[in-house]
């Protein structure tokens, strides 16, 4: 499944937004990157994600301790937020959208995303408007997403430090200075690694004294569209149903597409081919079975009666020789009368007296029987025993030879 990454604009200008993009065809290795406005952004199937990145100068970051009773799916979660976060805040709470970490718990310490609440909301309608509606809200970087120093920026005057010096600091964002590093944990020994995009790799390497690795900004928003945070939570999370099915679908497009699935794709494909192998394999067992069985009928009917030359249904020529053998040498059929007749009275009890009795196609038909549900059940009983089988149908007691 393909991803779309939409690095969300910091300030807007009317209608003429025009959002960077990242494309991939696996969410892991971009195919196709540029600018362009909502209405002429590549188009995307159903099974494809469309992702909103907030950039981390966006985005600020806060610990808290959920009260008990309250979780992400609480009806309370954003007051319970406002209070705790309210004397940390520079701008009216009012004002500000939060969103927790994925997998807080209630009693637990947990970290939440803060930013601008009516410019998330005005980026999301504008994008659905557009007709590409988001499925997940990412921050550009969050705490504990690397270890390493990230320098960013698109040109060496706008270059920022970023980093996640520990598990309760949050993001970082320093100006590009070699004064800089004891914040960001650069002068630890070992040092972490450091990263920066390749409009600011050179400078940073002389302001900080230390080789970078490369990495571009849509590299960066792919990280990020991986991970499991969605800011898109209480009030902005209205399109529930929707962005539920739009996971969904993400997630089976990483099944199917991602690398770190290969493995599993291939036994799958592997499990599956043996399975087919194994039910053909049976399947062939079972013909072959099914045709022996066909060829001993056969022969046993050829070597038992030489003069039938065609086979056509064997079971059922041998039973019509035996009948013509046993015709021949007066000897009673199952479904003759007097047999049918000497199971009936066997059957019976001794005061049940048919008052008319009929033949044909193997059926004895016995009429005018009063028979109760005991005697009847009792006969049945042993009907049973000399396999026949009796069976009462509008006041007519059925004699027949019990099927096979």
């Amino acid at each position: 499944m393909s991803t779309l990454v939409l690095h969300l604009p910091l300030a807007r200008n009317g209608g003429a937004t025009e959002y960077r993009y990242t494309l991939s065809a696996d969410g892991h290795q971009a195919t196709r990157h540029g600018t362009a406005a909502a209405s002429t952004l590549p188009a995307v199937g159903r099974a494809s994600e469309i992702v909103a990145l907030v950039p981390v100068r966006a985005l600020s970051w806060q610990r808290v301790t959920l009260p008990p009773g309250v979780g992400p799916n609480s009806p309370r979660l954003r007051n319970v937020l406002e209070g705790l976060l309210e004397d940390r805040l520079l701008d009216d709470p009012a004002q500000l959208h939060f969103a927790l970490e994925p997998g807080a718990r209630p009693g637990a310490s947990a970290w939440v995303a803060v930013c601008d609440r009516a410019w998330l909301r005005d980026a999301l309608q504008a994008l659905e408007a557009a007709g590409r509606p988001v499925a997940r809200v990412v921050p550009e970087l969050a705490p504990g997403a690397t270890d390493a120093v990230l320098v960013l920026g698109t040109c060496p005057e706008d270059a920022l430090l970023a980093a996640t010096p520990g598990p309760d600091q949050g993001v970082v964002l320093l100006p590009l200075a070699a004064a800089s590093m004891a914040l960001t944990g650069l002068d630890a020994d070992p040092p972490p690694p450091l990263v920066a995009e390749p409009a600011v790799a050179a400078l940073a390497e002389q302001a900080l004294g230390r080789s970078a690795q490369l990495q571009t900004e849509h590299e960066r928003a792919l990280l990020a569209a991986r991970s499991p945070w969605d800011l898109a939570q209480m009030d902005l999370a209205s399109s529930g149903r929707t962005r539920t099915l739009r996971k969904a679908g993400s997630l089976a497009g990483q099944l199917l597409r991602a690398p770190q699935w290969r493995a599993a794709r291939w036994g799958a494909a592997v499990l599956l081919l043996a399975h087919l192998a194994g039910l053909n394999a049976w399947a062939w067992q079972e013909r072959q079975m099914l045709a022996a069985k066909k060829a001993a009928a056969h022969n046993a009917l050829t070597q038992t009666f030489p003069q039938v030359k065609v086979v056509v249904d064997a079971p059922l020529q041998m039973e019509r020789e035996l009948a013509q053998l046993r015709q021949a040498a007066g000897g009673l059929a199952p479904r003759d009368l007097e047999v049918l007749l000497a199971a009936a009275a066997q059957a019976l009890p001794a005061q049940a007296q048919p008052s008319a009795i009929d033949f044909g196609a193997g059926e004895l038909r016995l009429k005018g029987l009063n028979l109760t549900e005991t005697d009847l059940a009792d006969a049945q009983a042993r009907a049973r025993a000399t396999s026949h089988q009796l069976r009462l149908e509008d006041g007519t007691l059925i004699v027949r030879e019990q099927a096979q």
